[in-house]
């Protein structure tokens, strides 16, 4: 019997999944949690839910206490927080970068240049020499670029997205242990504690 997974869903146009993404290689470590790191799409799961954007779009509070919450957070956490323009990003490309760089051993720095490209640099992660510096930095080919734009790889990220909406994922980040759905960045110590207590 396989000890139980952690599944991480972050969307690279994520505020809070950019907090999650720094700290969570090294929270389950401690815990000695593997994870499975599955970046997906939230624009498809907003329109299900009847938005065209983001909800801190949507709800202009909501996004103004967004911001203010990030700023406090980052800096609690050591990181810089910078709202990126434009708001969400695009981050259809990323996604389909990540999943293969994923495969790889540095998959998960090149995830973390990604979001700091955004948050940290204010970069627009939409263009490809964006994303390309992000994998030069981390020593991967370039050409992953190329390679995550055929068709395997594009029908692979609209499957992990359809299998988040299966799963209850509505947000970002999210955390699942099974049927056990953990939502939001102040969410992953708790997950990570699930974990732990659902092994055999």
């Amino acid at each position: 019997m396989t000890n139980p997974k952690l599944d991480f869903w972050f969307e690279f146009a994520s505020t809070y999944s950019y907090l999650s993404v720094m700290r969570l290689p090294e929270l389950a470590a401690q815990a000695g949690v593997e994870v499975a790191w599955r970046p997906f799409l939230l624009g498809p799961i907003f329109k299900s839910q009847g938005w065209d954007t983001s909800p801190f779009i949507v709800y202009p509070a909501k996004g103004r206490y967004m911001l203010r919450d990030m700023e406090r957070l980052a800096q609690r956490q050591g990181l810089r927080f910078r709202h990126p323009g434009p708001f969400p990003q695009n981050g259809l490309l990323a996604a389909r970068v990540a999943q293969l760089a994923l495969e790889t051993t540095r998959g998960i720095a090149f995830c973390q240049n990604v979001y700091l490209m955004q948050f940290d640099e204010g970069q627009n992660i939409a263009e490809p020499e964006v994303i390309a510096a992000c994998l030069e930095a981390t020593k991967l080919p370039t050409d992953l670029i190329d390679q995550a734009q055929e068709t395997t790889n594009k029908h692979r990220l609209r499957e992990t997205t359809e299998e988040a909406m299966r799963r209850g994922v509505f947000g970002a980040p999210s955390f699942t242990v099974g049927d056990e759905l953990f939502w939001g960045d102040d969410r992953l110590e708790a997950a990570v504690e699930w974990v732990t207590q659902a092994r055999p």
